[in-house]
């Protein structure tokens, strides 16, 4: 088993999903997102099972710093700006097989260890 993981390093949710996978001696491709931007065609595999929006992370830092607040994007548009700016992107992005998940999600982790 081998699984993927999309985030930052100072990410305390990314830490957690790393360490998750850790105890359980679970291989992960980690992908440090301020050094590799996801493409948009990546993202679309989260944003096909959640939707865009379940993407964005609007308490985030960078989201504020941005002024998005107010911001009417389609999704398409959305998708591409998440890719430029991945600090704006919900973290971690954790794919196993075909399964995704958006955010610190050790239920759904569990399930895929249960397999």
């Amino acid at each position: 088993m081998e699984v993927q993981i999309f985030g930052v390093r100072k990410s305390a949710d990314t830490r957690a999903a790393l360490r998750f996978f850790s105890e359980r001696r679970i291989r992960t491709h980690f992908v440090d997102l301020n050094e590799r931007s996801p493409s948009p065609r990546e993202l679309e595999r989260f944003a096909r099972r959640f939707g865009v929006q379940a993407l964005i992370d609007r308490g985030s830092k960078r989201f504020a710093e941005l002024g998005l607040g107010a911001a009417q994007l389609t999704d398409t548009r959305w998708l591409e700006k998440l890719s430029l700016e991945p600090l704006l992107l919900r973290l971690p992005l954790v794919r196993y097989q075909n399964e995704v998940t958006v955010g610190a999600a050790p239920e759904a982790w569990k399930a895929w260890c249960a397999k």
